[in-house]
């Protein structure tokens, strides 16, 4: 675990067992923050559904690298967690929202996750940029 300049960040293998780890090292910084509870678990709720499928499908088979950043900074504050890898170049922001109004049976499989995401969190974005996948999740806390 590293701090640069009011950036904290952890790089570990990507498997779901490093899953608590992850989500231990965000909810460690965004308790320095004086972050709500409420905006911690919505935080935790988008950085767990991003995470698993960055350990489940970026280097499937195998196993790969993946750094997890927390920054705040601003006012009004704002928290912004970026998770990088160097697995297969995967968009998850390309994809269209699913029908939540169609019922469960008749939906597609898959994209929940991410419109979950979009919905928690105040900004979601995706860039494919020097071999790497760089997601940025920013929620607004307003401390």
């Amino acid at each position: 675990m590293m701090e640069i300049s009011g950036r904290t960040e952890l790089e570990l293998e990507a498997t779901v067992e490093n899953l608590p780890t992850v989500l231990s090292f965000i909810e460690e910084a965004l308790e320095r923050s004086d972050c709500p509870p409420k905006t911690q678990m919505q935080i935790a709720v988008a950085a767990e559904e991003i995470y698993v499928n960055i350990a489940s499908y970026a280097y499937a088979p195998g196993t790969g690298m993946a750094t997890v950043g927390v920054e705040l900074s601003g006012e009004p504050v704002s928290v912004t967690v970026t998770f990088t890898d160097s697995g297969k170049p995967f968009d998850p922001t390309g994809k269209a929202d699913p029908d939540v109004t169609l019922p469960a049976e008749e939906r597609d499989i898959g994209g929940l996750g991410i419109f979950m995401t979009r919905k928690i969190m105040d900004e979601v974005r995706y860039e494919y940029k020097d071999g790497k996948n760089i997601l940025t999740m920013i929620k607004n806390i307003g401390v």
